[in-house]
């Protein structure tokens, strides 16, 4: 997080911890408002990965999920970047600006993946740079956030699909839902477009913008759960983010062969858990079938204005189907599922 931004927040009574923003006044009063109000996040722990060369594409398209040539400047795509076993390291939204290709993940990830993808441009005319200190990122969300948008920035969002990307002179706009909104926007840019944003949505903290994602089944792994999971089983297969059309990529024959086989054996579900104890990534999942033998993983958490928390977690199949699911040990609180906004079949 950029100091001047941090400095700028802070001001605006945001308290912030390892680079995010808690909450400006009230954690519960702000998960509150998300379900009823419009609510304005600041969005700095994304980091931004710019790829930029005349072979950026072709070495894209060589190592991510996702098929690249369907990215454009004004549509975005999920992905996911694998082990040669298949495994993510990475998940992600990519976008095309300018000449160059925006990857936008877990800020925390960004150093490992320039470093990661870095061995393999050999002689490629590619370029990889960490461009989170670059731009600001901003989200609106909740009741009317489109039109308080539009109002604000006296533009038309008639097109706000899924990932659908808007480029004005003051920023660049992610649609992620049609009440869901990032701006990505230099900093010179940033403070003000807070200050116009902020008179008619109320400022929050980043848990609000998590929660938000976990509902509409979008997951982002961290380091707590990188290389525990296929594409497949955080559900990138049907939110667009594998393409089983490409050509060869780290790990593409075993996802390949898994969705050909039908040999999927685990799902991402999301699911509401009553407890007032942390909720973190990586923690185990038991079933009722499986007894002391883990059967998923969280693979995201936030807490929930209904409370508790809600979580996107990867279980067996078959453990979902077989009864009760229960958080770190076999006899912890009970996860209860609840239906995604996509369907799992």
């Amino acid at each position: 997080m950029l100091q001047s931004w941090r400095t700028f927040l802070q001001d605006s009574n945001a308290v912030i911890e390892n680079d995010q923003v808690v909450h400006f006044d009230d954690r519960l009063a702000e998960l509150k408002r998300v379900q009823n109000e419009a609510i304005l996040v600041d969005l700095s722990h994304y980091g931004l990965l710019r790829f930029s060369g005349e072979d950026a594409q072709t070495f894209l398209q060589n190592q991510l999920s996702c098929d690249v040539r369907e990215v454009t400047a004004n549509q975005g795509k999920y992905g996911s970047y694998c082990t040669p076993k298949g495994r993510v390291l990475a998940s992600f939204i990519l976008w095309q600006k300018d000449d160059a290709w925006i990857m936008q993940l877990p800020a925390s990830l960004c150093a490992g993946m320039q470093k990661k993808l870095s061995m393999f441009i050999l002689r490629a005319k590619v370029n990889i740079t960490d461009s989170s200190n670059q731009w600001v990122r901003m989200g609106i969300a909740g009741k009317a956030a489109c039109q308080h948008l539009q109002e604000a920035l006296e533009i038309s969002l008639e097109e706000c699909a899924q990932l659908r990307i808007i480029h004005t002179s003051d920023a660049s706009i992610l649609c992620h839902a049609p009440d869901r909104i990032e701006l990505i926007t230099l900093e010179a840019s940033a403070q003000k477009l807070w200050q116009l944003l902020s008179k008619s949505a109320c400022p929050a903290g980043t848990g609000c913008w998590n929660w938000l994602e976990i509902n509409e089944g979008i997951p982002a792994i961290t380091v707590e759960t990188q290389e525990q999971f296929l594409p497949q089983m955080i559900n990138l297969d049907l939110t667009g983010g594998v393409s089983f059309k490409k050509g060869c990529y780290p790990g593409q024959e075993i996802v390949a062969r898994t969705q050909h086989l039908g040999q999927l054996k685990r799902r991402m579900y999301l699911a509401n858990i009553e407890t007032s104890d942390p909720v973190s990534a990586g923690d185990d999942v038991f079933g009722t079938d499986t007894e002391n033998q883990s059967c998923g993983k969280i693979v995201n958490a936030a807490a929930s204005p209904d409370g508790g928390f809600d979580v996107l977690a990867v279980i067996q199949i078959s453990s979902v189907d077989a009864g009760k699911l229960y958080l770190k040990y076999p006899d912890g609180p009970e996860l209860h599922i609840r239906r995604l906004p996509y369907s799992l079949k």
